[in-house]
C-alpha cells in the first residue's frame, strides 16, 4: 500500500509539474487566440525555441493531428529575444486545438472555422453602443453590463471661448447623444470625426457584409443595418454641433477637467461646455456629413430629410473653414485668456491641408461639383501616411478610389496616380513579413509603436486592404490577416488587445465604466491602446521598457491600456474586410 501510494504521489507531482510548466511557457507561443480560417495562411511566433518541430493537437491534448518543422531563427528588432515561425497553413480541418513545442509548452487553445472573427467584429462595432450616452443601457442589449443613461447633456453652457453675437457666453444649447470618446465621458468632434468616417468606409466597402448583421442594440428591427444605426447615434450629435448661425462647428463638449476613475456615467453631473470652433473640427464635420448624405439617401424612406440634412451642414461647414482656414485648438491659450479653464483631451492640430483634402474629396465625390476637387492640392508631398485623428489625408484618398468610376474627368489622371501610389504603399509595408519574427506586418519599426498602437495595426490592415480591393492580389488579403492576428494575440505582450476576448486577455482597461461598475469583466468589444514605449502615464506597473512590450494592463495606464473610438473604427473595417473575404464563407 505504501509502494502504491508513493507511486501515485510521484505520479501526480509529475503530472501537475508538467502542467504547470505547461501553463508558465503557453505565453511563448504567441498565436491568434481566437483562430484562423481553413483557408486562409496559419502562423504562430514561438520565443525561445530551439531548432524542431512542432505538433497540432486537439484542444483536449489527447491526439496529434499534424506535425511541422519550426522556421529559422529570428530576432527582434527591438532586443536580444528570438522566435521561430510555426507554419500550420497546410492544416485545415475544422476544430478546436492546441500548438504545442517540446521543451516550450503548449499554446492557447484556438478554432479552425469558418466566420472565425464574425463573434468578434460584431463585439468591435457593439462596443460603441456601451459607449453610448444620454440614454440609458437596459440588460437586454447590455447584459451585465446595463447602467443608467449619464450625461443627458440638454443644457450645455457655451464656453466664453465659444461664444458668438448670436450665442453669448453662458447661452444653453441641446447637444445630446454621441459616444463617450475614449475612458473618459467627453465629446470630441475631430475624433468623431475619423471614426465616424472609417466605419462609413467600412459600409461602403462592404455593404452586403454588414447589412447582415444583428448587434442586439435597440435599433436591430428597424430598416438600418445596426452598423449605421450605430453610426447614426453619434452623427446626429455631430450634427447639434454646428452653430446654426454661422455654419462653425464646436471643437468639443466636455467638463472642465476629467471625472474621477470610480464614477459611473450617472454620477458625473458637472456643469458641461461647447468649447471653440475650430477649422479641424469644421473640415472634419463637412468630410463625415458628405459621406453620410450619400450613404444615407439610400435610406429616404425611414430617414426622410437626413441625407439632404447632412449634405446642407457639410456645404456650410466648408464654406466657414474657406473663411477661417487657420483656426486652431490651442487649449493653452483658451485658459490664458478665458474662464473655466479647460483641462481635457485637445486634440489640437496645426496642420490642415489634410483636413482640407479630406473634407473637398468627399464633397467632391457626393455633389459632383469640381469646385471642391479643385479648392485643394490632393497631392501636396509624396507621402501616404497612415489615417489618425490629426492626419485624414487617406481618407479621402479611400473614397476616391472607391468612388473612381463615379468621378468627373478632373480627377481621372490623379485617379490612376493614386491607384499606383496605394499599390506601392501596401508593397512598402508588408516588405519584410516572411522573415520577421511574428511574421506580421505591425512592428517592423519602432515608429509602429506610438500611442494608440493597436489603432496603427488595424489602420496598417486597412491600407493593405484597398490594394487588394485594386488588385485581388490575395498576397494582400494575407498580409492583412497577420495584423489581426498581431491584435489577437501574435504580439510582443501575448495579450489579446479586444476585450472580452482571448485566453490571455484585457481585463483593466483604463474606461471609466470598467473600472467603476463593480462588474469582475471589463465592458466587451474594446481595443486596448497596446504598447507604448513613451509610457505618458507613468504607471508603475510596466514590466518592460522595450517596443513591443511596453504595456501594462492597468487602468491607470492610459498611455497604454486607455480604449478610444478612433482605435476601435479601423478594427471594425480590418475585421469586417477579412469577415467579407474569400476566406469566410457566410452561412446568413
Amino acid at each position: 500500500m505504501k509502494n502504491f501510494t508513493q507511486i501515485l504521489l510521484i505520479f501526480l507531482l509529475s503530472f501537475l509539474t508538467k502542467t504547470t510548466l505547461a501553463q508558465l511557457s503557453t505565453d511563448s507561443v504567441r498565436l491568434n487566440q481566437l483562430g484562423y480560417y481553413p483557408d486562409a495562411p496559419k502562423t504562430a511566433a514561438i520565443y525561445g525555441a530551439g531548432k524542431g518541430g512542432f505538433i497540432l493537437k486537439t484542444a483536449e491534448g489527447n491526439q496529434t493531428v499534424y506535425h511541422g518543422q519550426l522556421s529559422e531563427n529570428r530576432t527582434s528588432p527591438f532586443s536580444a529575444k528570438t522566435t521561430r515561425i510555426a507554419d500550420f497553413s497546410a492544416f485545415t480541418k475544422p476544430g478546436r486545438y492546441v500548438l504545442e513545442v517540446p521543451e516550450i509548452g503548449a499554446s492557447y487553445p484556438f478554432e479552425i472555422k469558418n466566420q472565425v472573427h464574425d463573434a468578434a467584429s460584431r463585439a468591435a462595432i457593439k462596443g460603441y453602443y456601451f459607449q453610448r450616452m444620454s440614454t440609458p443601457l437596459p440588460e437586454k442589449y447590455a447584459g451585465k453590463w446595463a447602467r443608467p443613461g449619464g450625461h443627458p447633456d440638454v443644457s450645455v453652457l457655451v464656453h466664453p471661448s465659444a461664444a458668438s453675437p448670436l450665442r453669448p457666453a453662458g447661452t444653453t444649447l441641446s447637444a445630446p447623444g454621441g459616444w463617450y470618446d475614449a475612458g473618459d465621458y467627453n465629446k470630441y468632434i475631430v475624433n468623431s470625426g475619423i471614426s465616424v468616417g472609417t466605419m462609413l468606409a467600412a459600409y461602403e466597402d462592404f455593404p452586403a457584409y454588414y447589412d447582415t448583421l444583428n448587434l442586439n442594440i435597440p435599433e436591430s428591427s428597424n430598416a438600418l443595418p445596426d452598423l449605421l444605426d450605430e453610426v447614426l447615434y453619434n452623427l446626429r450629435w455631430m450634427l447639434t454641433m454646428q452653430d446654426p448661425n454661422d455654419g462653425g462647428v464646436y471643437h468639443k463638449l466636455t467638463n472642465p477637467v476629467f471625472d474621477g476613475m470610480n464614477v459611473m456615467p450617472h454620477e458625473a453631473t458637472k456643469p458641461r461646455f461647447v468649447v471653440q470652433k475650430s477649422t479641424a473640427a469644421a473640415l472634419d464635420f463637412a468630410a463625415v456629413m458628405a459621406q453620410g448624405s450619400r450613404i444615407f439617401k439610400k435610406y429616404r424612406q425611414p430617414l426622410p430629410g437626413l441625407a439632404d440634412s447632412c449634405l446642407i451642414a457639410a456645404q456650410r461647414a466648408w464654406g466657414w473653414a474657406k473663411v477661417n482656414p487657420n483656426v486652431v485648438y490651442d487649449q493653452d491659450a483658451i485658459n490664458s485668456s478665458f474662464d473655466p479653464d479647460i483641462k481635457t483631451g485637445t486634440y489640437g492640430d496645426r496642420n490642415l491641408a489634410d483636413e482640407f483634402i479630406w473634407a473637398a474629396c468627399e464633397l467632391y465625390i457626393t455633389t459632383k461639383s469640381e469646385t471642391y476637387y479643385k479648392a485643394v492640392n490632393l497631392f501636396p508631398d509624396e507621402k501616404m501616411p497612415l489615417p489618425s485623428w490629426p492626419q485624414v489625408r487617406l481618407m479621402g484618398y479611400y473614397s476616391l478610389l472607391r468612388h473612381a468610376g463615379e468621378i468627373t474627368d478632373v480627377a481621372r489622371k490623379d485617379v490612376a496616380k493614386l491607384k499606383v501610389r496605394m499599390v506601392a504603399m501596401a508593397d512598402g509595408l508588408i516588405e519584410g513579413t516572411e522573415k520577421h519574427y511574428l511574421n506580421t506586418v505591425m512592428g517592423h519599426s519602432k515608429s509602429d509603436y506610438a500611442w494608440g498602437s493597436s489603432s496603427v495595426a488595424a489602420n496598417q490592415g486597412m491600407a493593405i486592404m484597398q490594394a487588394y480591393r485594386l488588385t485581388q492580389d490575395r498576397k494582400y488579403l494575407n498580409a492583412a490577416l497577420t495584423n489581426v492576428d498581431y491584435l489577437l494575440g501574435r504580439n510582443g505582450t501575448g495579450y489579446c488587445f479586444l476585450t472580452g476576448f482571448g485566453s490571455k486577455r484585457v481585463m483593466h482597461p483604463h474606461h471609466r465604466p470598467s473600472v467603476a461598475d463593480g462588474v469582475t469583466e471589463p465592458v466587451p468589444g474594446l481595443l486596448s491602446g497596446g504598447p507604448n514605449p513613451g509610457k505618458q502615464d507613468k504607471c508603475p506597473t510596466y514590466t518592460s521598457d522595450l517596443p513591443d512590450e511596453a504595456f501594462t494592463d492597468d487602468d491607470c495606464s492610459y498611455a497604454s491600456n486607455e480604449i478610444c473610438i478612433n482605435w476601435n473604427a479601423p478594427l471594425v473595417y480590418l475585421l469586417g474586410a477579412v469577415e467579407a473575404s474569400t476566406f469566410s464563407t457566410r452561412s446568413n
